[in-house]
């Protein structure tokens, strides 16, 4: 997720010409090699006598903490003519300088190597920077305007690929502190291609970054997917965002050293990945692509209120993120369906692994998909030592919401007046993204009351988003000509995962609240040793482990405990998975528009 801004190309450009002082970094990578930037900022017509700089504690689109400052060291602070100035730290992520006369120049060291969409890596591939895990900022002058000059290494072929405004001579600038820390940047020997679409008359440059160690056969046979799929969300919203300076940058980086991720902004995306086009990657990286473009009108713009402001200083909460995450991966594969990237069949296997998670979820009877969104903070790339309860406490609200969106929009093409999710998503794009106006859930429920009745709109968020009750999946699914059933329901069902090694089988999770382990009092760590007298075998695995049994009958299990022998008696449960099939016979006529019009493709 990101940050707003009610920003228009011509005060962007307009800005740097109004007088304002700007703030101007410098960085350089010439020990790149271990992962080393030398980051240089002068901060002039200071108005304070200390100036406070920091070190961004998280990062737009990332909603817990990272603490950046533990990454910078060596760091020294001289006035306009080189005299060393006096630096204290009052807490860990602040620097105080004093003794100035109005100007300060800072010069720090940055340990990077994380590439992804939320820290910086640099070595001798490439500078991959998120601006919060590089530079120090100056809070109390947040709103001046901020010029850059990044420094690539020639003799490493280094170009600059960011949605900062160039300025030319490896300059670029920014017109505050909230655009400059939305803005990462690629500076690496990448391969680039761009294409316009056009919206309202206006043509926008669409631009494809992408560093990688493929060919570019393989890349020209990528962007034929892209091409894809930027065209059928746009189709969704049904025009463009207005991108800044008429452009969007996907920033893409496939290589062995980065850590998956994606990460949306304003007019561009972080894409990275360990897959090569070459390795699966033609594919399956053309979810994230999906994904993260789509988050240019719901995140971007149509943005929650409770994330207005971001806050670099604290945990970001937001009880939106349902909405804002959840809608957004439901229309992941939808719109890799509806480009031919994957078929319709491939699309309708991949339902039943969500709507299992969520369905099945013990989770659903403490928190609803609101206080679910709440967690983000502590399940966002966060970082903790002691064990948590998730798997009997939490559903992730990318899945959730994906599952409310299937719901939602499968429910407004069963009533009159061709109504559709695209049509809702259009509704709340009209009303909230393009006037950059932030939202709340209750708007939300009010959109969807204006779009398809009060009392559609009040069931809905009632039923699904206040409470934790499940739609009606099966008559959903089977209007639209998918069998949603239960294959296995006599199978028995441990409600644990195991892993089976050495004779013994594992629990490496708490079991399933309710389900048969949990209810026999097994718990993580606990090594199944026999069940049923049988001793587990060296080549036995997880799936076969009760293959002789059926749901209800019961078993006796040998067990070790903290290296202690013991045994209990448990009834095996039935397991309630479920699939979802397309039906691929001749269907009704109303059947059949209805799945040609929701998944489009083939």
């Amino acid at each position: 997720m990101k940050f707003i801004y009610c920003l228009c190309p011509l005060l962007l450009s307009s800005l740097l010409l109004m007088g304002q002082t700007a703030h101007e970094y410098e960085i350089e990578f010439p020990n790149a090699v271990h992962h080393e930037a030398r980051v240089s900022a002068t901060f002039l017509g200071l108005e304070s006598e200390v100036l406070a700089l920091r070190m961004s504690r998280t990062s737009p689109g990332r909603y817990a903490l990272h603490e950046f400052a533990k990454n910078v060291y060596d760091v020294k602070a001289t006035d306009e003519n080189g005299k060393p100035l006096s630096v204290t730290r009052p807490n860990p992520y602040q620097w105080n300088v004093s003794g100035h006369n109005g100007t300060v120049r800072i010069t720090y060291t940055l340990f990077a190597d994380r590439g992804d969409g939320t820290y910086s890596q640099i070595d001798e591939t490439h500078a991959h920077l998120n601006i919060p895990a590089t530079f120090m900022y100056a809070p109390d002058y947040s709103q001046r305007p901020i010029r850059v000059h990044f420094k690539p290494r020639t003799d490493l072929n280094w170009k600059v690929a960011t949605q900062l405004r160039p300025l030319g001579g490896g300059m670029y600038s920014a017109p505050n502190l909230d655009y400059f820390m939305d803005s990462p940047t690629e500076i690496s020997n990448f391969s680039m291609r761009e294409f316009t679409e056009t919206s309202n008359g206006k043509s926008y440059t669409i631009r494809f970054a992408l560093h990688h160690a493929g060919t570019d056969a393989e890349l020209d046979t990528y962007m034929e997917s892209v091409k894809k799929i930027v065209v059928q969300e746009k189709a969704v919203y049904g025009e463009l965002p207005d991108y800044d300076f008429g452009t969007y940058t996907f920033l893409a980086c496939y290589m062995d050293n980065v850590s998956g991720d994606g990460m949306e902004h304003r007019n561009s995306t972080v894409l990275t990945s360990t897959r090569s086009l070459a390795n699966g990657g033609l594919n399956r990286n053309a979810g994230t692509v999906a994904h993260e473009f789509f988050h240019g009108w719901n995140v971007e713009r149509i943005r929650p209120k409770s994330l207005q402001p971001f806050d670099y200083m604290e945990a970001n909460m937001s009880g939106e993120l349902w909405f804002a995450e959840g809608f957004t991966q439901y229309y992941t594969g939808l719109m890799l369906c509806r480009a031919g990237v994957i078929s319709q069949k491939e699309y309708v296997d991949g339902l039943a692994g969500s709507l299992n998670y969520v369905i099945n979820s013990p989770a659903r009877k403490y928190f609803n998909p609101v206080e679910m969104s709440y967690q983000a903070p502590f399940v966002d790339a966060a970082a903790s030592i002691d064990p948590v309860n998730r798997e009997n406490t939490f559903i992730s609200y990318y899945t959730y919401g994906s599952v409310l969106g299937l719901a939602l929009d499968l429910s407004l093409r069963d009533m009159d007046g061709g109504l559709s999710l695209d049509g809702f998503m259009q509704y709340v794009w009209k009303t909230y993204g393009k006037p950059e106006i932030p939202y709340t859930a209750r708007d939300l429920q009010l959109a969807l009351e204006t779009y398809a009745g009060e009392k559609f709109g009040k069931e809905f968020f009632a039923k699904y988003v206040f409470d934790s009750q499940m739609p009606d999946y099966k008559k959903l699914l089977e209007s639209a000509g998918v069998h949603f059933e239960q294959p296995g329901k006599g199978k028995a069902y441990l409600g644990a995962y195991l892993d089976v090694r050495d004779r013994a089988a594992t629990l490496v999770a708490q079991p399933m609240e309710g389900s048969a382990a949990y209810q026999a009092g097994l718990a993580k760590g606990d090594k199944i040793t026999s069940i049923g007298g049988r001793p587990v075998s060296e080549d036995a695995n997880p799936q076969n482990l009760l293959a002789a049994y059926k749901s209800g009958d019961k078993v006796k299990v040998d067990f070790e405990r903290f290296g202690q022998p013991r045994t209990t008696e448990l009834t095996l449960g039935a397991d309630a998975s479920y699939t979802t099939v397309l039906f691929e016979g001749k269907l009704a006529a109303k059947v059949g528009e209805k799945r040609q019009s929701w998944l489009g493709g083939k």
